[in-house]
């Protein structure tokens, strides 16, 4: 796996317990954490746990995880990844946040690209899958400007927060 990625603004490297102070301010914003599917953190040691955890998925080939830097600041300001990857069925769920002084500036799609870019052609993945809340309008919107396309809502597909909640399924095809 590609352990940096490089855009116009944007270093995207392998998460590292040095980002967990960031990462901890960034998870423990209830705005930023509520469609995540984790409750929003109370102590920096929950951002240590959850990269060390990430940390064993992507020494198994499952998952892989950047923290997204913005150059100009060289900040943390949020993470992506890979939050599954099925090489045998050549596709990969992604997962994303940022930090809310930061939202509608374009770094999610621009760190996402670089995703999906990785996806295709150094991965040769067929396909990319996002799955988003439906009341999740912001995430929903950046998912229509990547080209991904809705396939349809999973009716109460998974617990979160205590609740069954419904996902909508977006992607996007090597080919799309």
């Amino acid at each position: 796996m590609i352990t940096e990625l490089y855009t116009e603004r944007l270093h995207l490297r392998k998460m590292a317990l040095a980002d967990a102070p960031y990462l901890y301010s960034i998870w423990s914003d209830p705005d930023v954490t509520k469609f995540m599917n984790i409750e929003g953190f109370t102590d920096q040691s929950q951002a240590v746990d959850i990269i060390n955890y990430l940390d064993t998925l992507a020494q198994e080939g499952k998952a892989y995880r950047y923290s997204i830097i913005e150059k100009e600041s060289n900040r943390v300001i949020g993470s992506c990844g890979y939050n599954t990857i099925d090489f045998e069925n050549e596709k990969t769920e992604i997962g994303y946040d940022l930090a809310k002084s930061y939202w509608g500036k374009g770094f999610a799609a621009e760190a996402l690209s670089a995703l999906i870019n990785q996806a295709f052609h150094s991965l040769q993945l067929n396909r990319v899958e996002a799955k988003v809340e439906p009341e999740n309008v912001d995430s929903i919107k950046l998912l229509s400007k990547l080209n991904f396309t809705f396939e349809g809502t999973l009716r109460q597909y998974e617990k979160s927060k205590g609740n069954f909640i419904d996902l909508c399924m977006y992607s996007r095809l090597v080919t799309d």
